[in-house]
């Protein structure tokens, strides 16, 4: 049986990366990334039913009326939610299905298949966190401040999804998801250990 499984992580925390190196080197097997429906404009380099299925607001609100979505958030003032029949589809013809949601969209999904496998990928440090969110030089020193703050929160909550991973060194964080996912496994003692240590520190912060 296919299986569904949930990503989450606080911004600058390597999800997205990390997910991505997964996919590339399981080519052979049936993983997918879920597509996303959003309202947000597209933008050059996407492409419709690729990057995500683009909608104006009144189809995305359509969709809600008729329960069509697994979850749905609004993302800075921009709808995106998981189609339930896209999901559905896929699990159905066999392919394992990756969710990339925050903590939020995550219960949702745990709601409606208590099955799937929740993965929260952890930060060593809100010290490192601030150090890969200043290096992307993707925001301001105001948005990276508004990020940590809500990193606090979503720890709060992945800490009780079913498997946490830290992405210390990325080859290493990489190998536990793949431990999960793909050997279906517990991580190694010491990964463990790690995260039980890493954790504590920023529940404690």
């Amino acid at each position: 049986m296919a299986k569904l499984i949930v990503i989450a992580a606080p911004s600058g925390a390597g999800k997205t990366s990390l997910i991505n190196a997964l996919l590339e080197e399981a080519k052979d097997l049936k993983l997918t990334l879920s597509i996303s429906y959003t309202t947000r404009e597209k933008r050059v380099t996407e492409k419709h039913g690729e990057s995500y299925f683009f909608i104006s607001n009144k189809e995305f609100e359509h969709m809600i009326k008729e329960k069509e979505f697994l979850e749905y958030a609004d993302v800075f003032g921009d709808l995106k939610g998981t189609s339930k029949s896209w999901v559905e589809n896929k699990i159905k013809k066999g392919w394992n299905v990756i969710l990339e949601l925050d903590w939020q969209g995550a219960s949702q999904v745990k709601e409606i298949y208590p099955d799937s496998k929740t993965i929260f990928i952890l930060p060593p440090s809100y010290t490192d966190l601030e150090t890969r969110l200043n290096k992307r030089g993707l925001d301001k020193k105001e948005a990276i401040d508004q990020r940590l703050a809500e990193a606090k929160e979503e720890i709060k909550q992945g800490q009780y999804f079913d498997h946490l991973i830290v992405n210390d060194e990325f080859e290493e964080a990489l190998a536990d998801l793949k431990t999960i996912i793909i050997s279906n496994k517990t991580l190694r003692t010491e990964r463990k250990d790690l995260v039980n240590f890493c954790l504590k520190g920023l529940l404690e912060e």
